[in-house]
């Protein structure tokens, strides 16, 4: 299954929510992951332009932009971006297929 790493910040008024009243928030993430046939394999809090980055494991493309509108939905994020990971093989495949191929700079 594809991995995505997820990368959100909370928009101020979930900030002040977390400081007046503390809260574990791994669950709910986990419990849409499975609800969508995945796996939450790492979630993460932190200090810089994101507060919370996370690896799930989606079926696919379509599938992550559910998890995406479902976690985005109740309003206290911004700033979400998703992005696919290229396991190494992957990677290994895409520079095989690349291999050989010429593309032209434009010209001036």
């Amino acid at each position: 299954m594809p991995r995505y790493l997820i990368q959100a910040s909370y928009t101020s008024t979930a900030v002040a929510t977390f400081v007046s009243q503390p809260q574990e928030r791994t669950a709910g993430i986990l419990a849409i992951t499975e609800k969508l046939g995945g796996e939450l394999i790492s979630l993460d809090f932190c200090l810089g332009e994101y507060d919370v980055i996370g690896i799930v494991s989606l079926a696919d493309d379509k599938v992550a932009a559910a998890f995406s509108l479902a976690v985005n939905a109740p309003g206290h994020l911004n700033n979400y971006r998703t992005t696919r990971l290229l396991s190494s093989e992957e990677f290994l495949d895409a520079q095989e297929k690349a291999h050989g191929l010429n593309y032209e700079a434009p010209k001036s």
